[in-house]
């Protein structure tokens, strides 16, 4: 294998199976080496977990993508634990790059930090790994099938473009992941757009589905709700829904709040009774 070749590592959270993850290998190739290594399940809503529960075992499979034959690592443990184990065990050095992706459905608002696929963009990035995560916006709510009828090839397309980006050029300090968010009818000639996070705006309103007692089995669900009026203009969810935009947000590691120190040191000390 040669040095000078790009170390490419591909994951997702949506299993080894997924035909998004076929479509970001594809997309990745032109630019290096891609080592597959994904959860051996679907892992969707995972975050950043290491669940202590996980297997850990490792077995791999081959992956017919197009008319190339992949070795691919399937992972019993969550996207972020797929990462770890990728970085530690399976690749003979570090990667250069990090791609999560590409997921069955979008991943914008506060729902960031709920998303395994953005989860393990993050846990490549804690390695000093610039990382990407691609969503693709559904016209469904289908975000755990194996649709093939999902159209990928747009957003293997603004995959690659990123990818060969930060393979190239160093990003700017504090910029840990890009988010990249495809709406379900972009084409390569969409434009893509720099946004934030609308991180005081739920995207997926979750809501209890139970039908009998509390002592029965019952689950959250979500629903989409969007007012394109209460949602900022320069966030991810109003450049994806309202603009129909490819929505690239940058992403800290770094959660500290930007607030004013001094003026929360007032609000948080205790005076004195008198």
């Amino acid at each position: 294998m040669s040095k000078d070749r790009k170390q490419i590592l591909l994951t997702n959270d949506d299993g080894i199976r997924s035909p998004g993850l076929w479509a970001a290998a594809k997309a990745l190739a032109p630019l290096g080496f891609v080592t597959i290594a994904a959860p051996r399940e679907q892992y969707s809503g995972s975050g950043r977990s290491l669940p202590v529960t996980s297997d850990g075992r490792i077995t791999r499979q081959t992956l017919q993508i197009g008319s190339q034959q992949w070795t691919a690592y399937a992972v019993g443990g969550t996207p972020a634990q797929s990462v770890l184990h990728a970085c530690l065990e399976i690749m003979p050095q570090k990667p250069d790059l990090v791609v999560s992706g590409i997921n069955y459905g979008e991943n914008v608002g506060s729902g960031v930090t709920v998303s395994g696929t953005v989860g393990a963009a993050l846990e490549g990035a804690a390695f000093g790994i610039p990382a990407i995560a691609v969503s693709l916006e559904l016209p469904s709510m289908d975000f755990m099938g194996y649709s093939e009828d999902v159209d990928f090839s747009t957003a293997g397309y603004f995959t690659q473009y990123f990818a060969r980006i930060l393979l190239e050029k160093p990003m700017p300090e504090d910029v840990d992941v890009l988010k990249v968010e495809v709406p379900s009818n972009a084409t390569p000639e969409t434009p893509w757009e720099l946004t934030r996070m609308a991180h005081h705006h739920r995207y997926f309103l979750p809501f209890a589905n139970r039908k009998g007692a509390l002592e029965e089995p019952g689950t959250i669900d979500v629903r989409i709700e969007v007012d394109p009026e209460e949602i900022p203009v320069d966030s991810d969810i109003y450049k994806l829904r309202v603009e129909r935009k490819v929505a690239v947000t940058p992403l800290s590691l770094d959660m500290t709040s930007r607030v004013n120190f001094g003026d929360l040191q007032m609000l948080l000390e205790k005076k004195e009774e008198r």
